[in-house]
C-alpha cells in the first residue's frame, strides 16, 4: 500500500465500510421512522398538529444545513474526529429526544440530532469511496447505495412495529447501542485525510455559513410548512421565500469570491458533478416522493396500517439490493453511465405508468407487486451509476465536495417531492371532485335509480325515508370522493414518471464519457 493511501484492504475495509454504512443507514432511517410515530407523540406530549410537525421540520432543516459544510468541517476538525463527534451528537440527543416531556424539548433536542445526523450521509459516502482502491469503487458505491435506497422504505414498518409494541420513544433510544458502538469503531479504525492547511479562525467564513444557513433553512421551512400555510398567501412563507432566494444570491457571491469558502462551488464546474448533482435532486424526488406516495394511498384508499402499507415496499428494496451487484459489475465492466442511467429513467417511467393505469378504489395489494419490482430495477440501474458519475472526474478534495453537494440535493430532492406531491394532491382532489360532481344530476335518470336502489338498502336495515335519502346522499358523496382522491394519485404517478423521462435526452446530451470510477485522491493520513 502507497504511504499516505486511504486504501484498506481485509477485515479492516470490511469493518469501516459497515460502520460507514451503518451511519448513514441511521442518518436516513431517522428521517422517516418518526412520521409513523407522530400521532402516538402528540397525544403523549399534549402539542397540536402544527407543533409536532415541527419535529420532522427541526430534523431536515438541519440536515439540509450541514449538509453541503462538510466537506469544510472534516478538514477543519480532521475527518476521524468530525465523524465520531457527529455520531455522539446524534447519540446523545437521541437519548435526549426519547426521554423529551415537552414538544418543545423534542424539538431542540431533534434539532441538535439533525446537526449530527446531517454529517453522517456525506462523511460516510467519502469514508467508503476512498477506502477502496480505484478499480473496486463502483462496488463500494454499490454498497452505499444499498444503504440510502433501504433506509427511507426500512423508516416506516420499523416505526410502526416499535408503536405497536413498545412506546415512541423507542424509536430514538434504537440509535443508542449502534451509535456507541460506530464511535468506538471509528476511532479504532477511520484514518483522517488532510487536503491542505486548516483555515485559521480569522479567516473562517463566518457571513458564508450564516447566508448558507438561512437560505437552506428557509428553504426547507417553506416545504415542510407551505401546503399548511396554503403557500404565497400566507405573509409568513411569501418573507421567507424572498429572504431564502436573497440569502442565495449572496452566498454564491460571496463564495465565488472569498479566498476560503466554507462550500466550494467552482466543484461544479465540473460537467459530470453538475448533471449528477441535478440527477440525485431528481433521484431524492423519485424516491422520497415513491415512498411518500404509495403507503399514503394504501392507508387513506385502501385502509391498511401503517406496517401494513411500509412493508408494501419491501419488494421493491429487495429488487433494488439484487441489482446492486450486477449494476457494480457492469461498471466495472466499463458500460456506460449514459446507458444505465437512461435505462432506470425509462424504467421508472414504466414503473410510474404502470401504477397510473392499475388504480382503481378496489385495486388490491397484489396488484402492486410487479408493478414496485420495476421500480426496485429501475432504482437499481440508477442510484449507484448517478452517484458514482457525480464523482467519478473530481480529485481529492473535491471528492468530499462534490459528495456534500450532490447528498445536499439529493436530500432538497426528497424534500420538494414530498411538498409538491402534497400540495398537488390537495388541490387536484378538488379539480376532480368538481368535474365529478358536474356529471352526477338527479334528474339523470341512470342516478335516479342508484340513489333509489341505495335508500331502500338503507330503509331495508332499519332507516326511515328521510334518513335513508340523507345516508344515500352521504354515500354517493364519499364515493365521488375517493374517486377524486384516486384520479389524483394517478395523475401524481404520471407526472413523476413524465419527468424522468424528460431527463432522459439531458442525460444522452450533457454526461460526458468518463471512466465508471471515482478517481484516488492524492492525501496524506494522520
Amino acid at each position: 500500500m502507497e504511504e499516505g493511501s486511504l486504501v484498506e484492504y481485509g477485515a479492516r475495509r470490511v469493518i469501516i465500510t459497515i460502520t460507514a454504512v451503518t451511519c448513514a443507514l441511521l442518518q436516513i432511517v431517522d428521517t422517516t421512522i418518526v412520521n409513523i410515530a407522530l400521532p402516538t407523540m402528540q397525544g403523549g406530549l399534549g402539542a397540536s398538529l402544527s407543533e409536532i410537525t415541527w419535529v420532522i421540520t427541526a430534523y431536515a432543516i438541519a440536515n439540509v444545513v450541514v449538509m453541503p459544510m462538510t466537506s469544510w468541517l472534516s478538514q477543519q476538525f480532521g475527518r476521524r474526529n468530525y465523524f465520531a463527534g457527529s455520531i455522539i451528537i446524534f447519540t446523545v440527543c437521541s437519548l435526549l429526544c426519547g426521554n423529551a416531556t415537552t414538544i418543545t424539548e423534542l424539538i431542540v433536542f431533534r434539532f441538535l440530532q439533525g446537526i449530527g445526523g446531517g454529517a453522517l450521509l456525506v462523511t460516510a459516502q467519502t469514508i467508503i469511496t476512498e477506502s477502496y482502491p480505484v478499480e473496486k469503487r463502483a462496488m463500494a458505491q454499490t454498497i452505499y447505495v444499498l444503504g440510502v435506497i433501504v433506509g427511507p422504505t426500512l423508516g416506516p414498518p420499523l416505526g410502526g412495529y416499535i408503536v405497536d409494541n413498545y412506546s415512541w420513544p423507542f424509536i430514538f433510544y434504537i440509535n443508542i447501542p449502534i451509535g456507541i458502538v460506530a464511535t468506538m469503531l471509528t476511532i479504532q479504525y477511520i484514518k483522517s485525510p488532510r487536503y491542505g492547511e486548516k483555515v485559521s479562525s480569522r479567516h473562517v467564513d463566518w457571513l458564508g455559513i450564516g447566508l448558507l444557513t438561512v437560505a437552506v433553512g428557509l428553504l426547507q421551512f417553506i416545504l415542510e410548512k407551505g401546503q399548511e400555510e396554503d403557500w404565497f398567501s400566507s405573509s409568513l412563507i411569501s418573507i421567507s421565500a424572498a429572504i431564502s432566494f436573497f440569502g442565495f444570491f449572496f452566498f454564491i457571491w460571496r463564495e465565488l469570491v472569498y479566498k476560503y469558502p466554507v462550500v466550494e462551488l467552482r466543484v461544479l464546474r465540473n460537467v459530470n458533478l453538475s448533471v449528477g448533482s441535478i440527477l440525485s435532486f431528481v433521484l431524492g424526488f423519485g424516491l422520497f416522493g415513491s415512498t411518500f406516495i404509495i403507503p399514503l394511498y394504501t392507508q387513506t384508499i385502501m385502509g391498511w396500517t401503517a406496517f401494513q402499507a411500509g412493508m408494501l415496499m419491501i419488494p421493491s428494496t429487495v429488487f433494488t439490493a439484487i441489482m446492486m451487484p450486477f449494476v457494480g459489475k457492469m461498471m466495472e465492466r466499463g458500460v456506460s453511465f449514459r446507458l444505465m442511467i437512461t435505462s432506470g429513467m425509462v424504467i421508472f417511467f414504466i414503473y410510474s405508468l404502470m401504477a397510473y393505469k392499475v388504480l382503481t378504489p378496489d385495486t388490491g395489494g397484489d396488484a402492486f407487486f410487479w408493478i414496485l419490482v420495476i421500480r426496485g430495477v429501475g432504482l437499481g440501474l440508477l442510484s449507484v451509476p448517478v452517484t458514482t458519475m457525480a464523482l467519478s472526474t473530481l480529485h481529492g478534495p473535491q471528492i468530499s465536495q462534490g459528495a456534500a453537494l450532490s447528498g445536499m440535493l439529493r436530500q432538497l430532492g426528497g424534500s420538494f417531492g414530498v411538498a409538491l406531491i402534497t400540495t398537488y394532491l390537495t388541490r387536484d382532489v378538488q379539480f376532480h371532485r368538481v368535474d365529478l360532481i358536474s356529471n352526477i344530476s338527479l334528474y339523470n335518470p341512470a342516478v335516479q335509480q342508484r340513489m333509489e336502489l341505495l335508500s331502500k338498502n338503507f330503509q331495508s336495515k332499519g332507516m326511515a325515508w328521510d334518513a335513508a335519502q340523507k345516508a344515500a346522499l352521504q354515500l354517493e358523496d364519499n364515493i365521488v370522493n375517493v374517486q377524486a382522491t384516486v384520479l389524483s394519485y394517478m395523475d401524481i404517478f404520471l407526472w413523476i414518471g413524465v419527468m424522468f423521462l424528460v431527463c432522459v435526452p439531458c442525460v444522452l446530451m450533457l454526461v460526458k464519457k468518463a471512466k465508471n470510477k471515482v478517481q484516488s485522491p492524492e492525501v496524506i493520513h494522520e
